[in-house]
């Protein structure tokens, strides 16, 4: 069996491809959207890559034409010898890859379904949506600061209308240069309209989403974000195996007989972990009587009412992980079968 590594690259990417005892057979660059050809022209191989923006649609393509894939995470790949000594060319790279294949069975991560990416692909473009309306909003409020105006609290869908209400009252008016900023947030605002109308059309075809959904404070996004990230429950043995994935448990110094724990991991999607902490603020706003909102409420009592929302946020992630696991839909009195044993 070949070994094929590939350092990918946004236009041309470094092949370097070894025989099974090691050997160099072919060394050459090829632009990336080529590669697939490349990979339909060799026998079953060994694809490794190493991750990045490209690496998932190189890892189907390889896949469609019979390869077996290693998806290598980049935070391993220097301990395999790329960058080793301070060098680090394109060759290099694809001929350590190469070699370290021909020795080891690398690890590979979880390649999520087109599905999956698919969903992940359209909240990312909302959040960035948002992002950009939060932007211009505060970069409109720092311009009314320096003529001293102040609005009262809104929504995001309601400022530009405040801001002109309020401006058309003084004798200055209205600058042009923050006109330019009041249509574009109206345009985002239909944008993000649209685009929240279209994520809970799809949370509610969805079978899984509609369960999630019935935890309270969880909506479509949370609900899209959470399935996209996991894609596939069944290769997480528990819900602790989940919330490490999710960043959301804390970390650990020990040494010698010291052991200190430390703030959250904050591995995996940070915008999926984001979404569980809206939710479960949101829960802890509307449900002050649900029970793990009061086994929240005892947590802040002991250690503040931020690592209250932390720790209810891990809570979530354990519920939607039962919820999907076991088809069913969220009970606030539901408790674990006693044990028999």
């Amino acid at each position: 069996m070949e070994h094929i590594a590939i350092d990918l690259g946004s236009r041309e990417s470094q092949v370097c491809i070894r025989d099974e005892q090691g050997r160099i057979l072919l060394e050459r660059r090829v632009a990336t959207p080529r590669l697939e050809r490349m990979l339909a022209a060799r026998p079953a191989s060994r694809v490794v890559v190493e991750t990045s923006s490209e690496s998932l649609a190189v890892a189907d393509a390889a896949v469609q034409h019979g390869h077996q894939v290693r998806v290598v995470p980049a935070t391993l790949v220097r301990a395999l010898g790329v960058g080793a000594r301070g060098i680090k060319t394109d060759v290099r790279d694809a001929q350590v890859l190469s070699d370290a294949s021909c020795r080891l069975d690398l690890p590979t991560v979880h390649i999520p379904a087109p599905l999956s990416r698919e969903r992940k692909a359209m909240c990312t473009s909302r959040e960035s949506l948002v992002r950009t309306r939060t932007h211009l909003v505060n970069t409109s409020r720092a311009f009314l600061r320096t003529r001293l105006v102040t609005l009262s609290r809104g929504a995001p869908e309601t400022f530009p209308k405040r801001v002109r209400e309020r401006l058309l009252k003084s004798s200055d008016g209205i600058p042009e240069h923050l006109e330019w900023l009041l249509r574009s947030i109206e345009a985002l605002n239909e944008q993000i309209r649209l685009a929240d109308a279209q994520l809970e059309a799809l949370a509610k075809q969805d079978e899984t989403c509609r369960r999630l959904m019935s935890v309270p404070g969880v909506g479509p996004v949370t609900a899209m974000r959470f399935v996209s990230t996991v894609d596939d429950v069944t290769r997480f043995k528990s819900a602790s195996k989940l919330e490490s994935y999710l960043g959301l448990t804390p970390g650990e110094s020990t040494t010698g007989f010291r052991t200190q724990r430390t703030r959250l991991t904050k591995a995996g999607c940070s915008s999926t972990r984001h979404a569980l902490g809206q939710a479960a603020l949101v829960l802890w706003r509307i449900r002050p009587n649900d029970p793990i909102v009061v086994w929240a409420k005892a947590v802040s009592e002991r250690v503040g009412r931020p690592k209250a929302i932390v720790a209810l946020a891990r809570k979530l992630a354990r519920v939607l992980y039962a919820i999907w696991r076991s088809g069913s839909s969220y009970d606030p009195n539901h408790r674990r079968p006693a044990s028999t044993g």
